[in-house]
């Protein structure tokens, strides 16, 4: 079983319970979730004229591949109601892999870790609370570590 760290936001709607209804459907799939982050109010990135977000994370096992795993969060999304729309506009639902084991991918459809991890307090901090040794495995640095850094 590869142990997975998922970022999770919402910033439309009920934010809360989008977040969690997006967890129970990982749950329903191959997902053991191990531990959920408290959420947290978070300003928006990348885009600033948009409701504020809830964010957390968690971590799971799941024998998953990689890229089913990102097809699932993607139908997840989908499922939910999330539409593409603006880059980093807002969203119902947002499902991001941020560490599947000590993995380094770079695909077209995919990049784990996730490549802005490091700059994003909105997921650096949920994960700190339940995963603060987690190594990031391209910058050898634990999460406790990176948040430390992030502005």
């Amino acid at each position: 079983m590869a142990m997975t760290c998922i970022g999770i936001g919402s910033n439309l709607g009920d934010r809360e319970g989008h977040c969690r209804e997006a967890i129970a459907r990982m749950e329903q799939a191959d997902c053991r979730i191990l531990k959920v982050s408290t959420f947290f109010e978070t300003n928006p990135w990348g885009l600033s004229d948009q409701p504020l977000f809830l964010n957390g994370a968690l971590t799971m096992a799941t024998s998953m591949p990689p890229a089913a795993l990102f097809s699932l969060l993607k139908a997840i999304e989908k499922a939910m109601g999330r539409q593409e729309t603006v880059r980093w506009g807002p969203r119902v639902i947002d499902l991001d892999i941020l560490l599947y084991d000590d993995l380094i991918l770079h695909s077209a459809l995919l990049t784990i870790p996730h490549p802005c991890l490091h700059e994003r307090r909105f997921a650096l901090q949920p994960l700190a609370e339940i995963a603060p040794d987690a190594r990031h495995p391209v910058f050898d640095k634990t999460v406790r570590e990176l948040l430390e850094g992030v502005q």
